[in-house]
């Protein structure tokens, strides 16, 4: 007995000294290296994101399966998973500790990361992934072996069917698995200084002779202002994180269940009597279309993603009478609001995310419609722009659309016209057409700005584009002051509750490709 008892404390002993070894990661002088350059290492984000004492940690003692002379030198095998809460809400959790071995991919912590996502996905909880990594492990991954062993032996690895959501952030070095799940998932934050790419630059210049710089690469400004393969950046990793949990603050945990609801911001619609005064006087005048937005949503509220791509449209989740929301307006400042092909791409991944995590949508309306020109055709805008009108066909959510000012073309239809919103409404200074009063008074009557008769043929088209007759038709539903807007969308999302399903939308777009 006194020998079995040894043999447990034995036993007890080696599982101490090796979780101590594993928690130390890659070691004091790696650390050290981190914290002189002010950023946190993977141990430290996973304490930051988490609440306080909630993460449990699987596969602490994993290391290299391949070479086990490199078992000391692989704790964790640079990868740590387990599951945490976020506001007290469970989610499974991947954290890359760059610290051993670049946090490289193996096959080891493939199957780490395998077995949260499958059970996060099974039991109905959120994926977060915070990405660093050299991409896949070398020798491991080389010849016929290696690639058998590490690549496609798991086919749902990046399947996204959007039955919980993932959230992820590219945090320095970001190439292979970490870019690939950035973007994959809902919604991915950078770090500027950081590069998410398919490959470093070393391989690049090696495999195809071309010299090129990280932020050239994959900088947070290529993959923010011109992929859009990126929701948001930031200064620190604290900032990163933060943003992750604001961002599932909005989502439910799994798609079958409504979002959460949070308590009403005080202050909230105080500045709905004056929000009349932010649209200028003159109907071509830009104005910002964030301070209507900051009135009519719940103060504080608004989450905007992708702000620096396709900048004539605003994506943002908000709350409204503390409800989750997902707002889509056009932003005149930029082009006048004019829709191109990025910002078609913008808000039709917008609308796959809210349509797949039910959570409805408003449209703020003030748009002279689609775009046109050669780099408009050289983008594929036709494809685009026909993705754009598909997508809003298959939204199962509530849908209401408010036109503050314009909406012209095609783009009224994108935009929530006719049955393409559950509920259409205008301001007084609404005005709808198939184009701009202007451009139409030249096609119609061959007359250019300055020649005679020009200004009266104006005056009579722009009349015909004036809100009321489609209100005689019913082809708007309602007509309403500006400072009504808050109160409207309160009670009208309301009305479309989907009461029959809990909140549950169809999810058509679920299985939408996350790039396209």
């Amino acid at each position: 007995m006194e020998e079995e008892k040894s043999g447990i404390e034995a036993g007890i002993a080696e599982l101490e000294e090796r979780r101590r070894k594993a928690l130390a990661m890659g070691g004091e002088r790696k650390l050290e290296r981190r914290r002189n350059a002010g950023v946190l290492n993977a141990r430290e984000r996973v304490a930051y994101i988490s609440d306080t004492d909630s993460f449990l940690e699987t596969g602490l003692l994993g290391t290299s399966g391949v070479y086990p002379e490199q078992h000391d030198e692989t704790p964790t095998d640079g990868k740590i998973t387990g599951y945490a809460k976020i506001d007290g809400r469970d989610i499974a959790l991947v954290v890359n500790d760059f610290t051993v071995k670049g946090s490289s991919t193996s096959a080891t912590n493939s199957k780490k990361v395998g077995q949260v996502k499958r059970i996060a996905t099974d039991r109905g909880m959120p994926s977060v992934f915070i990405g660093e990594s050299t991409g896949a492990r070398l020798p491991d991954a080389m010849g016929s072996r290696g690639m058998g062993a590490l690549l496609g032996n798991d086919i749902t690895q990046f399947q996204r069917m959007r039955d919980t959501p993932w959230a992820a952030a590219a945090l320095g070095f970001s190439f292979g698995s970490s870019a690939w799940l950035a973007c994959c998932s809902d919604f991915a934050v950078m770090r500027k200084g950081s590069t998410m790419s398919v490959s470093s630059p070393r391989l690049v210049s090696r495999a195809i002779g071309e010299d090129v710089d990280l932020e050239e690469l994959g900088g947070w400004k290529l993959h923010a202002e011109t992929t859009g393969q990126i929701d948001m950046v930031v200064d620190t990793d604290e900032e990163a994180l933060d943003a992750i949990r604001t961002f599932l603050s909005y989502l439910p945990s799994h798609n079958m269940e409504a979002p959460p609801v949070r308590e009403v911001t005080p202050g909230s619609g105080e500045a709905m009597t004056d929000i009349h005064k932010v649209l200028p006087a003159k109907r071509t005048q830009v104005y910002n279309m964030r301070k209507i937005l900051e009135a009519v949503f719940d103060k504080g509220s608004l989450f905007e993603m992708k702000p620096r791509f396709g900048r004539p449209a605003i994506t943002a989740l908000a709350r409204l009478d503390g409800k989750s929301v997902g707002v889509i307006a056009n932003n005149p400042q930029h082009r006048g609001g004019a829709l191109d092909t990025q910002c078609c791409e913008k808000i039709v991944d917008f609308l796959v995310l809210c349509d797949s995590f039910n959570i409805p949508i408003v449209q703020l309306v003030d748009t002279p419609g689609f775009a046109i020109g050669t780099d408009a055709e050289r983008s594929r805008a036709p494809g685009r722009i026909m993705n754009f009108m598909n997508a809003m066909t298959l939204v199962t959510v509530p849908r209401i659309a408010v036109i503050l000012r314009k909406s012209y073309g095609r783009a009224y239809v994108c935009m929530g016209g006719g049955r393409h919103s559950d509920t259409l409404a205008a301001w007084p200074t609404g005005e709808v057409s198939f184009m701009d009063p202007r451009f139409a008074t030249m096609i119609v009557h061959g007359l250019e700005e300055g020649m005679e008769g020009f200004e009266e043929a104006f005056a009579q088209i722009q009349k015909d584009t004036e809100i009321w007759d489609m209100a005689s038709t019913y082809a708007v539903h309602d007509v309403i002051k500006p400072s009504e807007t808050r109160d409207f969308l309160i009670r009208m999302l309301d009305i479309h509750r989907l009461r029959m399903t809990n909140g549950v939308g169809k999810h058509l777009m679920r299985t939408w490709p996350t790039s396209y």
